[in-house]
C-alpha cells in the first residue's frame, strides 16, 4: 500500500477512534483540547478526518485518554494474537534525511506497551516531548549508534547495548554517526 494511501487509512481511523474515545468518557472537545494541551481547531480537524496531525499530537491526545497510541490509530478491532510484519507497520514520523518511525504493535490495557521501530540517519535526531507520568522507555540499538537525552543526562548507545529511562520528561534521540542507527523502543503507558 503507497503512503499516501496508508497515510489517509492512519487519519481516517484516528477520526473515528478520537470520536468513540471522547464519547465513551463523555468529554466535550474542550475538555479534551485542555487535557491534552492541543487547540480545539487541531482536534475539530482530527475528527474531521482533515489535516496530517504530528506525531507529537497523537502521542498527547493519546496520553490525555491514557491509551497507547495504537488504540488511537489502529484501524479495526486487535485480534487476541496479532502479528505484525516491520514492512505492514504503520510509520507515523518521517526525519529529514529519510529516517523513520515505526509504531509496530501496542499491548492492550491496562498496562498498554508499545513497541517501535526506528530508523535514523546520520545527523538525524528525534526529540519527545515528556509522556504522562511514570511512563518508561527502553530502547535496544541493533545498529549504528545512538546518542540518547534524556532529564539532565546524555548516553551514547552502541549496537547490542540497551538503556531504560523515565519518558515522562523531554528526552531526545540522535545519530551523530556515520551510519543509519536501527533501534527498538519499548514505551510503557501507566493507566
Amino acid at each position: 500500500m503507497p503512503d499516501r494511501d496508508a497515510s489517509a487509512e492512519v487519519t481516517r481511523a484516528v477520526a473515528a477512534n478520537l470520536r468513540a474515545l471522547r464519547a465513551r468518557r463523555g468529554w466535550s472537545l474542550d475538555q479534551l483540547a485542555q487535557r491534552a494541551g492541543v487547540s480545539k481547531g487541531v482536534l475539530v480537524a482530527l475528527e474531521g478526518d482533515r489535516g496530517n496531525p504530528s506525531l507529537n499530537t497523537l502521542i498527547r491526545v493519546a496520553d490525555a485518554f491514557a491509551v497507547s497510541l495504537t488504540e488511537l490509530v489502529e484501524t479495526g478491532p486487535a485480534p487476541a494474537l496479532r502479528v505484525t510484519s516491520l514492512d505492514e507497520a504503520t510509520v507515523l514520523w518521517r526525519g529529514a534525511h529519510g529516517g523513520s518511525g515505526k509504531l509496530v504493535l501496542s499491548t492492550n490495557p491496562p498496562t498498554p506497551v508499545e513497541l517501535w521501530a526506528w530508523r535514523l540517519e546520520p545527523g538525524e535526531s528525534k526529540d519527545s516531548e515528556p509522556h504522562n507520568t511514570n511512563t518508561e522507555e527502553a530502547v535496544l540499538v541493533l545498529a549504528g549508534e545512538l546518542t540518547v537525552h534524556a532529564g539532565e543526562q546524555t548516553v551514547r548507545v552502541p549496537a547490542g547495548s540497551a538503556v531504560t529511562f523515565p519518558g515522562d520528561a523531554p528526552h531526545a534521540y540522535r545519530n551523530n554517526g556515520e551510519v543509519p542507527a536501527e533501534y527498538l523502543a519499548i514505551t510503557t503507558i501507566p493507566q
